[in-house]
């Protein structure tokens, strides 16, 4: 499958940018090119599809406990791949929405 790397492992335990920035997410997608770990569109910031629009790399993978399905931004379609490096998932004791004391109240009230 073209645009995946199997030995490229995850960036993170969770969406890079919403850590660096104090945010935080609903889901975790991971880049199946470079690992890098961003959230989903039912998040606020939604940075697994910007990653995709600022980079190119098309092609993305859960990264949820029990998840295993890939997504092509090209096709908008689900698609399945190769097992990827590990991990395959974040900590299962990471809570959903994440992380741990940066998720508001009213989450709900701000998802996409």
């Amino acid at each position: 499958m073209e645009a995946v790397n199997v030995l490229q492992p995850p960036s993170g335990d969770g969406c890079a940018e919403c850590l660096a920035a104090g945010g935080w997410w609903v889901h975790l997608r991971r880049c199946a090119a470079c690992g890098h770990v961003g959230c989903c569109d039912t998040s606020p910031m939604q940075h697994g599809t910007k990653h995709f629009q600022e980079t190119g790399h098309p092609v993305m993978q859960s990264y949820e406990p029990g998840e295993d399905w890939f997504w092509d931004f090209r096709t908008e379609e689900a698609l399945d791949g190769p097992e990827l490096a590990p991990p395959h998932h974040h900590p299962v004791d990471q809570p959903v929405p994440g992380p741990a004391g940066a998720v508001p109240v009213d989450w709900r009230s701000q998802l996409n």
